[in-house]
């Protein structure tokens, strides 16, 4: 039977434990401790808290090998993994600890003190991937983590079309160039044009009248004067900017269908074979003669110094002549046709690039220090011009038969970089912009055709088009 004490509190209590040791007081404030301070040891007085955490300065970590003692790496095993991720995980220097059971300044499974900071590292590459930290021989390169640079993108139109009546299609001709001025010449039949770039402004230049006609013009290098050379084999110099003759000089005795400029003199080749040196300082129609070609002078071109010029003939002959020598310094004979594209390396000295017509069909390159030829691509057509990309060391081409297209190549390796085509006939015609990111190109389909081929000095970015040049065809007479 219940006693009246349990009947009370509906509580079932031990013996000898009375209801008012489990009276819960009520409190506020500061005293609220004191209902709870019977229930802590009686050894010492402690805080209440709501989470229990533990302090681990009491922990004994070391006891269970868990701090001062690397783990086991089996004999033959991966020492060279572990050394690898703990450089990635802490830094290089703690990848250069001393092995286990040497004397270490610092426990090996301890971050670096400069994990958090912020460290630029001027000695190298500090990656372990390194081929310093494998050797040579270990299958690792710090190229093989750099991904492949995309190829560069060409349009594969032109940005612009001019029409061009009586464009002559003749492959021993030169009828276009583009001065450092950003004036185009162009000589159509009788008359030179001249098509500013900046405005597309249309300039009749000259005329020869009924009995003659234009067979190569050329702009000197500061732009401001240009030669022609006509069909009866006259080199005349005009001013560009007023339009005036300056000077007539003759000496050839046919027409003259190549000119180029350096510095001071001007160098004509004609079909008379010869080679005449032209100084505008002094009175006579000449200053000197060079005679080395058996055939017609389609190609002329000065080295960068002025130091060489090189000359391509019918005779499928590519000379190279000193600056003050009357013999050639260099014949090179290996071209089986007319050799017309010439161009000298902007980016290496002595490295000169000649083309041959249908018959040859190669680009070749030569060492004009020793006369040896340092490598020759078969392009599958007729190579009517040739240039360098001052921007970047890659060279264009311009072809005839039989599939008139116009090819970009990256030097040394002669890889593709892009192949345009366009023209309905030979390519004869090759120009570059003075920032040397645009061609233009001419051709017998009486167009001149304006690409996009090179980027910029400053950014390998594709040449994007200008408002100025939008797609269209308008006439350059």
């Amino acid at each position: 039977m219940d006693s009246p004490q349990a009947r009370k509190t509906g509580l079932n209590l031990p013996a000898g434990m009375s209801e008012t040791s489990l009276r819960l007081e009520t409190f506020s404030g500061s005293s609220s401790i004191r209902g709870l301070s019977s229930l802590s040891s009686p050894s010492k007085s402690s805080t209440c808290s709501d989470r229990f955490i533990p302090c681990r300065s009491s922990s004994r970590l070391h006891t269970f090998g868990l701090i001062d003692n690397a783990s086991p790496v089996k004999e033959g095993g991966n020492e060279a993994y572990s050394r690898l991720l703990k450089s990635e995980l802490f830094g290089s220097d703690f990848g250069c600890f001393s092995p286990a059971g040497g004397n270490q300044s610092s426990s090996p499974m301890s971050p670096s003190k400069n994990m958090l900071r912020f460290k630029t590292d001027h000695s190298g590459p500090s990656s372990p991937y390194s081929p310093s930290i494998f050797g040579q021989d270990s299958g690792f390169s710090s190229e093989a983590s750099t991904p492949p640079k995309p190829p560069r993108k060409v349009p594969k139109t032109p940005h612009k079309v001019l029409d061009a009546p009586s464009l002559q299609d003749d492959f021993y001709l030169n009828l276009v160039d583009w001065s450092s001025q950003n004036v185009l010449a162009v000589g159509l039949g009788t008359c030179v044009y001249l098509w500013s770039a900046s405005n597309s402004k249309v300039t009749k230049l000259c005329d020869l009248g009924p009995n003659d006609g234009v067979c190569s013009v050329q702009w000197t290098r500061e732009g401001s004067f240009i030669a022609v050379g006509t069909n009866l084999g006259q080199v005349q110099v005009w001013d560009g900017t007023q339009c005036k003759r300056v000077r007539t000089m003759g000496g050839h005795q046919t027409r003259t269908g190549v000119l180029a400029w350096n510095s001071r003199i001007l160098a004509s080749g004609s079909r008379d074979r010869n080679i005449l040196q032209h100084d505008l300082r002094v009175s006579s129609e000449f200053i000197s003669k060079l005679v080395g070609h058996k055939s017609e002078v389609c190609g002329l071109k000065w080295s960068n110094d002025d130091r060489e010029l090189a000359s391509g003939g019918n005779d499928n002959q590519l000379l190279v002549w000193n600056q003050h020598s009357h013999q050639p310094a260099l014949k090179l004979t290996e071209h089986t046709a007319a050799v017309k594209a010439i161009a000298w390396s902007p980016h290496q000295s002595s490295l000169l690039a000649s083309g041959g017509g249908t018959a040859d069909r190669c680009i070749r390159f030569w060492n004009t220090t020793n006369g040896h030829q340092l490598n020759s691509v078969d392009t599958g057509s007729q190579v009517c011009n040739l240039a360098w990309s001052k921007n970047v060391n890659e060279i264009v081409s311009t072809h005839g038969y039989s599939q008139n297209q116009i090819m970009v190549w990256k030097y040394p390796s002669m890889s593709k970089v892009a192949t345009l085509t366009g023209h309905s006939m030979r390519v004869l015609y090759l120009a570059m912009s003075p920032d040397g990111q645009t061609i233009v190109t001419g051709a017998g389909d009486e167009t001149l055709r304006f690409w996009n081929v090179f980027p910029s000095m400053k950014s390998p970015a594709p040449v994007k088009d200008i408002g100025l040049w939008s797609l269209g065809r308008t006439h350059i007479r």
